[in-house]
């Protein structure tokens, strides 16, 4: 479907992130297209001429005509705007909506090459400096902050690890947990599994900001608010923590999987449903699915890694056999050319020599997990 843009009309949408990434030059569409992918909470706009065919599977709107008829719609419906059009174009463009930099949106401005990302709008309340300084990261650009006042170093809670790919389980407490970082009441940082480098000021954390090594040394020190960030499904005991906190999910876990061909999307899914359960991991801390380049075409592994929005990576028989692995296959060597599949693709993937599920049959298919080694020292 494209959204036919017409003067005086505002046009229908379906939002359903946070952030709207909008494109409209070729260049841009491709910048735009591998954003959405990284940066969790997003949805994409573009031109319906560089339609690639896989838009409805991706939650991709496309659009006709001018694209400055498509900006009142997005106004009102999301937190902010990440526009990849020249600042001037986007400045004529916004200036009618203007209103009050209590009720407009952040507004961020990508050049055409990618290089710079720059805050245009509602930088402090609209969140528009944190936002530039996310997804510059995720890009490798250049953030651009002109607010004189951008000096307080602390952490933005709805957008705290946001460049990884890290998604909250619940934005129950964002409000709160915020107030207790703004007002710089203690806060607990407990990150379990997610990248290192998640501070990204050069000032060092202020005091009221205090990691610890695990939940329940923050819960023995009674913060009044918490930033947890795991793969696990946490315990009863831990779960008090989030009384005012909030839980992120890294992107951590790797699927290996193999199946037999035709399985169908219904029963691999609930594999790794019931293997994630048994794991007690969150499904939302899937990084990516993994098998051997024979299987690049199952529908059944595509179908569940487009739902989930999981990149579907495969390696060839020769990579696969470069990895030891505990118990090598001569019979999955004869019809696949590999000694095995999900153990040595997770572990090609995830970069260990060790998982923490091997190998697990079920019905059609085998699943092996492991998990990005980010907690683990010099890993970042």
């Amino acid at each position: 479907m494209i959204i036919e843009l017409k003067e005086g009309e505002i046009p229908a949408i379906r939002q359903t992130g946070e952030y709207a990434i909008v494109a409209i030059t070729k260049h841009g569409v491709e910048m735009a297209r591998d954003l959405a992918q990284k940066f969790p909470g997003t949805d994409l706009y573009y031109m319906s001429k560089f339609a690639r065919g896989d838009e409805e599977t991706r939650g991709i709107q496309l659009f006709s005509n001018s694209v400055r008829m498509l900006f009142p719609a997005l106004w009102p419906a999301y937190k902010g705007l990440i526009i990849i059009i020249s600042l001037g174009a986007v400045v004529r463009m916004i200036a009618p909506l203007l209103e009050d930099k209590k009720k407009d949106p952040g507004v961020v401005v990508i050049d055409d090459r990618g290089e710079n990302v720059i805050s245009v709008l509602s930088g402090h309340l609209g969140g528009a400096n944190e936002l530039t300084h996310e997804v510059a990261a995720v890009m490798g650009a250049r953030a651009i902050i002109t607010t004189a006042s951008d000096v307080q170093k602390t952490i933005p809670v709805d957008l705290f690890g946001r460049r990884f790919g890290w998604e909250w389980d619940s934005d129950e407490k964002l409000t709160p947990v915020s107030a207790s970082v703004v007002n710089e009441e203690q806060v607990a940082v407990v990150n379990e599994s997610g990248e290192r480098d998640w501070w990204m000021h050069d000032a060092p954390m202020p005091p009221s900001i205090k990691e610890y090594p695990s939940i329940a040394a923050a819960q023995a020190a009674s913060p009044q608010a918490a930033l947890i960030v795991s793969h696990r499904l946490l315990t009863p005991g831990e779960q008090t923590i989030l009384n005012n906190g909030v839980l992120y999910r890294p992107k951590v876990v790797v699927l290996g999987m193999g199946c037999n061909r035709g399985t169908s999307a219904d029963e691999i899914e609930a594999v790794i449903k019931e293997t994630l359960d048994e794991l007690q991991f969150s499904i939302k801390s899937v990084k990516a699915l993994a098998t051997i380049e024979l299987k690049k075409d199952e529908e059944g592994l595509i179908a569940v890694c487009e739902k989930y929005g999981w990149p579907f990576v495969y390696y060839s028989p020769e990579q696969l056999n470069q990895v030891e692995i505990s118990d090598p296959s001569d019979t999955v060597f004869k019809f696949t050319g590999a000694y095995g599949v999900s153990e040595p693709a997770a572990k090609l993937y995830a970069g260990v020599g060790e998982l923490v599920l091997t190998k697990k049959k079920s019905g059609n298919t085998t699943i092996s997990v492991g998990l990005m080694p980010y907690h683990e020292e010099g890993r970042s």
